[in-house]
């Protein structure tokens, strides 16, 4: 009878991970043995080599070639193209058109992560995993989104420059990740800015502290996620590759270095209008 001690966390009890994998729609048992036979397959960050493991669905971790499996098949993930006009709330208190619209035929309870105002349109997520949400809209997980914002006015190179080096505001320095200027006519312009701060109302404040109010936003890419060409006031599921990468950014050990800079009370799961 063999003696050899059984990986951290294995499981005699549990479910055979070749079944897990195939009910989360991976690939047929056959071929994930064979990706476990590679060594493409970790159960809490360790290979997995033996063709008998047994996992617990409900908390161990699983990824495939280094990106995350969600085990949970009862987890929703949609991307919504919000439009201008509805407020990022599943009930307005001030009767307004709301997020229910989105959301009243699925099965599951959705809600939104973070928020975009009632006039900025764009890529919004919809979801029932409170973890995974906790950590896509809380600043210090450094999470990035990408605006492209039509301002009043010919933005220069010193004015994007300006956005980069940090705008202080009433409430503190602000400093772009990213800032680019897409084009200039007319009187106007278009700016690309990429933040991680949960800040409210951000973009527009940074843009008019800079001498260019916005008059028209569009938030293009949560993370990983780009809105593409989804129409406005349309949503569709998250394809298993944009849930995967947003599964691993979602499990990294700890917030990124530096990325809370908005005040303790100012959370970014509550206080994400752009």
């Amino acid at each position: 009878m063999s003696t050899e001690t059984p990986p951290a966390g294995f499981s005699e009890n549990g479910v055979r991970l070749q079944k897990v994998l195939a009910n989360a729609g991976v690939a047929s048992r056959r071929v994930i043995e064979q990706y476990i036979v590679e060594g493409r397959i970790r159960v809490n960050g360790s290979v997995v080599t033996e063709l008998g493991r047994r996992i617990d669905p409900e908390n161990d971790l699983v990824d495939v070639d280094g990106t995350a499996v969600q085990l949970d098949t009862g987890k929703r993930y949609v991307m919504l193209n919000k439009p201008t006009g509805v407020v990022s709330s599943m009930k307005d208190e001030k009767g307004r058109a709301d997020l229910r619209r989105f959301t009243k035929d699925y099965e599951e309870r959705l809600y939104n992560v973070g928020r975009l105002d009632a006039e900025t349109s764009g890529l919004l997520i919809l979801t029932n995993d409170g973890d995974l949400a906790h950590v896509l809209a809380h600043p210090s997980f450094g999470v990035t989104k990408v605006y492209i914002a039509k301002v009043e006015g010919v933005v220069t190179a010193q004015t994007i420059a300006k956005l980069t080096k940090g705008i202080e505001l009433e409430d503190g320095l602000i400093v772009a990740d990213k800032a680019r200027l897409l084009d200039s006519s007319a009187g106007s312009s278009l700016v690309e800015l990429t933040l991680h701060s949960g800040r409210n109302r951000i973009v527009r404040r940074m843009l008019a502290a800079v001498g260019h109010p916005v008059t028209e936003l569009v938030r293009r890419q949560f993370g990983p996620l780009h809105l593409g060409t989804l129409p406005a006031g349309k949503s569709r599921e998250l394809t298993k590759i944009e849930l995967g990468a947003l599964l691993t950014l979602s499990r990294q050990d700890s917030p990124a270095e530096g990325a809370s800079d908005a005040p303790a009370a100012d959370r970014g799961d509550a206080q994400e209008n752009e």
